[in-house]
């Protein structure tokens, strides 16, 4: 055990970047599976068919995405359990770190069964969302350990004033709305995951207008908020409100142009990816109005 580190280094830079990563794979897969109608391509649970665990020739290229999908999540659990061994022996000075690095290692189990659910709910789109929802918790959290690797642990104090603190949780309650309401708004939509799948049953073309409301907030919101920092001049928030209000720019484009042309499958899968980045963002935003900790990271 004396290999593994006892302060941030190269080893856990990576992994925390890793960690991310593949929390957005296991997006886009996923939504590949979605989107290709290969939800049931695995037609049982824990199984893949009755009598195999692995996906069969007869099953055709559907079984293959669903078991690829499947199989993403050892790849998954792989990274978790290194980046925790990268992180156990700070686990008194950096506790913050210690926590953020065990919760994914058991997050294979809350995905398994939520997957696992779906499929036995033949896709449920309740359940497809609530699915979708772990993923971007998931990704949120990981981008909180890579901001943590990166700034240390939080501060005591608040490094910006109390109206700029209230602008930046009021862009995040209209981020998660947009998040949510994206979901629903997927759930009655065309793209189901298997052809004898249930949809909602919710008008879509409303939802669709219903879910843009709440995003050109957040991007008002946001653009405020990366005005106010510059005009502060607080330099990390610039940083992340930047990268949120340029998130937010693309998703917008693309969320127009996906609607426009039909729903097409590579830009659904483009605007479920962007969404996880989006609350990833936000989450970064929140992080930095407290003040910031100087050189921590080796």
């Amino acid at each position: 055990m004396k290999w593994l580190p006892t302060t941030i280094d190269r080893r856990v830079r990576v992994f925390a970047w890793l960690s991310l990563g593949i929390q957005l794979l296991i997006v886009l897969t996923g939504g590949a599976v979605r989107l290709t109608a290969s939800g049931l391509g695995c037609p049982t649970w824990p199984q893949c068919t009755d009598g195999s665990f692995v996906t069969t020739p007869e099953m055709g290229i559907h079984g293959v995405i669903e078991f690829g999908n499947r199989l993403l999540f050892f790849v998954i659990q792989i990274v978790a359990i290194i980046t925790f061994l990268l992180i156990v022996r700070m686990r008194k000075a950096r506790p913050d770190l210690f926590w953020l690095a065990l919760i994914p290692c058991f997050s294979i189990v809350l995905q398994a069964v939520l997957g696992g659910i779906t499929v036995l709910t033949n896709l449920n789109p309740y359940v497809v969302g609530l699915h979708f929802l772990a993923s971007v918790v998931l990704v949120v959290l990981s981008a909180v350990f890579v901001f943590r690797v990166y700034y240390g642990p939080r501060t005591d104090s608040f490094g910006t004033p109390g109206w700029l603190r209230a602008l930046a949780w009021t862009t995040a309650f209209f981020v998660f709305a947009t998040v949510i309401l994206g979901i629903i708004t997927t759930g009655s939509g065309p793209h189901a995951g298997d052809g004898g799948a249930s949809r909602n049953g919710l008008n879509s073309e409303l939802l669709q207008h219903f879910h843009s409301w709440p995003a050109y907030a957040a991007f008002a919101l946001s653009t405020g908020l990366l005005l106010a920092a510059l005009t502060l001049g607080i330099r990390r928030l610039v940083r992340f409100a930047g990268l949120l209000v340029g998130i937010e720019i693309v998703q917008i484009a693309v969320g127009l142009t996906q609607a426009r042309l039909g729903l097409p499958e590579p830009l659904v899968a483009a605007h479920m990816v962007l969404a996880c980045m989006l609350a990833a963002a936000m989450a970064a935003v929140l992080l930095s109005l407290r003040a910031e900790r100087q050189q921590w990271a080796d």
